[in-house]
């Protein structure tokens, strides 16, 4: 089979082409090798046609300069553009050198007319912008933010008011006893014909309500809410489904939407002057995740931008603490591990960081002491919670010179222990986020050369990447927490994401791999032949449905007013998703198993 058609058959939607067809579409495609920092398009600029991501990575901006997206193999871009008047919508720069495919703009539309699922998957893909959503192409499902609230069409207008104002809401609905909708009473309602009029507070809502006001299903688009709201000059639409009220959208709940992308919290908090403000930007992640998850874009994308929150933040305490405390003596590197450092934090989160200080520098100077301690109370007062196991710059021993952080990792390499398999598995997900950046590159590319080559340290890895099982049960079940708030549940971090990262750590450590993300580890295992084609495939899209349905599960929490955490009921899941998140898990631990048999490196 051709290579490009051999790469595209693993690639949805052109998996779903008949054998001539994939073929036929194969032989359409250019392929060019691109370096890093080149250019591919920008945002304005004629479009020759779709770009397909082979290997490196892209990243695209809007015209702002904000961060929309970043890319990596398997990925398209350029679609908007295409679907649009043939210009494109964003900016693309390649940011890790590699191949990309292009399918002439005349055979991208061929296939959006005559390929159903090409058209579904790529209509699809138009819902996203600028790094949140296109309000205009999401269902008014997705913009719920909240359950209904509802009184009867008998209830006294004061006790109505009182529920309006306990609710914290602008608009009330009406409605029957079956939960038909009667009527709308909004706070302009209470003004206009209560108070201006006064009329008596004892006095049935139903009264002053707006009978059967105009209404739209759940299936109904953002652009349906925009024109309704525009033609009818109204600012509370209901939301009716078989003759139910399930939900009110009002004009508060699209500014909040478009308010709540990547781009401009990072925008915000790179001008907040207070640990305070920040909080009140940082406040506003889990919106984003509702929004991000609503516009289907892939997790991997979801993490990233959440994680560029997490960056910015730092980076500003960072500014702020240096504006307080005065220059630094010496040079310094805070640096992320964790899931910051491999970039792919969800709506729930913990800090785990360190400082990297010049050699030759006191790591008792006062200075650094007081760096940490504002930096670290930041994050946690920005809803960064402090690391339960204490691995923070604020713990002296996380704070040291760059020669005691290479003995650090000298003594984890030659000298095996649980703890050292620990902390090992920690700082080899480091990341540079503020300071000297030269201090981490260095070493981390020594360290990794040192510990791939100590087969000992290496097994010992390896081992310690068998711990964390997938929750398997017998009988094609799952096996979930017994007991206890989470009874019935699945950890879907621990047990589902863990796992998956332990894995691939382990890979970068046999083929000295650079790439620090989970998923960018795993196809760089792949292209380095470090574990084979069909397994690296298998893995990967085990790790996309896992985290997809993980990100999903705390999108649904925070729509429904909770927290979001990492505990999925499987029970509430359909029978077809139900059924492939254990087929993700069986892939993961048979992956485990073949690494713990020696079988995860071709040789």
């Amino acid at each position: 089979m051709d290579p490009i058609q051999q790469f595209l058959s693993s690639i949805h939607p052109y998996d779903a082409l008949p054998e001539d067809e994939l073929a036929r579409v194969a032989g359409s495609f250019a392929r060019r090798e691109w370096q890093d920092g080149e250019t591919v398009y920008t945002e304005g600029a004629p479009l020759d046609g779709l770009y397909l991501i082979q290997t490196g990575q892209v990243e695209v901006t809007d015209g702002n300069g904000g961060l929309v997206s970043q890319l990596g193999r398997g990925n398209s871009f350029g679609e908007r553009g295409l679907l649009a008047e043939g210009r494109a919508a964003t900016t693309a720069r390649v940011t890790r050198a590699g191949a990309l495919l292009m399918l002439p703009a005349a055979e991208f539309h061929r296939l959006m007319r005559d390929s159903p699922a090409f058209a579904r998957f790529f209509r699809r893909g138009g819902a996203v912008s600028r790094g949140g959503a296109d309000i205009a192409a999401l269902k008014v499902a997705d913009l719920l933010g909240r359950d209904p609230v509802a009184t009867g069409p008998q209830t006294p207008i004061a006790e109505a008011a009182r529920i309006m104002r306990d609710a914290g809401v602008s608009s009330l609905g009406i409605t029957d006893e079956a939960g038909g909708l009667l009527g709308l009473v909004t706070i302009r309602d209470m003004s206009n014909r209560v108070v201006a009029e006064g009329r008596a507070l004892s006095g049935p809502v139903q009264d002053i309500m707006t009978a059967d006001p105009v209404s739209l299903p759940p299936s109904a688009l953002g652009s349906d809410v925009l024109n309704t709201m525009m033609e009818r000059r109204v600012g509370h639409l209901p939301v009716v489904e078989a003759g139910r009220f399930v939900g009110m959208v009002t004009q508060t709940d699209l500014t909040r939407l478009q308010a709540i992308s990547g781009s401009a919290l990072i925008r915000e908090v790179a001008q907040a002057e207070t640990v305070a403000e920040m909080a009140q930007i940082t406040a506003r992640i889990p919106d984003l995740l509702v929004t991000l998850v609503a516009a289907h874009q892939r997790h991997e994308i979801v993490t990233r931008l959440i994680t560029d929150v997490a960056d910015a933040v730092t980076r500003r305490l960072l500014s702020l603490a240096e504006a307080r405390l005065g220059p630094p003596p010496a040079p310094y590197l805070w640096a992320a591990c964790g899931s910051q450092g491999r970039q792919d934090q969800t709506g729930v989160s913990d800090q785990d960081n360190i400082l990297i200080l010049s050699d030759g520098t006191d790591p008792d100077d006062p200075y650094f002491t007081e760096l940490a301690r504002f930096v670290s109370d930041g994050l946690d007062a920005a809803g960064y919670v402090y690391c339960p196991g204490d691995m923070m710059a604020t713990n002296p021993r996380w704070r040291q010179p760059r020669a005691v952080w290479r003995d650090y990792f000298r003594g984890w390499i030659e000298r095996t222990s649980p703890e050292a398999q620990m902390l090992a598995s920690v700082m080899f997900d480091l990341r540079a986020i503020g300071g000297a950046a030269d201090l981490l590159a260095g070493l981390q590319a020594e360290t990794l050369e040192m510990a791939s080559e100590n087969s000992i340290f290496v097994a010992h890895m390896t081992a310690n990447a068998l711990k964390h099982q997938p929750p398997l049960g017998l009988i094609r079940g799952f096996a979930t927490i017994r007991s206890g708030e989470h009874q019935g549940h699945i950890d879907m971090k621990m047990n589902g994401v863990v796992p998956v990262a332990d894995l691939a750590r382990v890979y970068a450590l046999q083929g000295r791999l650079a790439p620090v993300n989970t998923r960018a580890r795993l196809e760089a295992a792949e292209d380095a032949g470090v574990i084979s084609g069909s397994g690296a495939r298998d893995l990967i899209a085990a790790y996309d449905l896992i985290q997809t349905l993980r990100l999903e599960n705390q999108a649904a929490l925070v729509r429904a007013g909770r927290r979001p955490d990492n505990f999925l009921s499987p029970s509430n899941l359909p029978d077809f998703e139900r059924s492939h998140l254990r087929d993700a898990f069986v892939v993961v631990r048979t992956m485990q198993s073949s690494l713990g048999h020696g079988k995860g490196v071709l040789t």
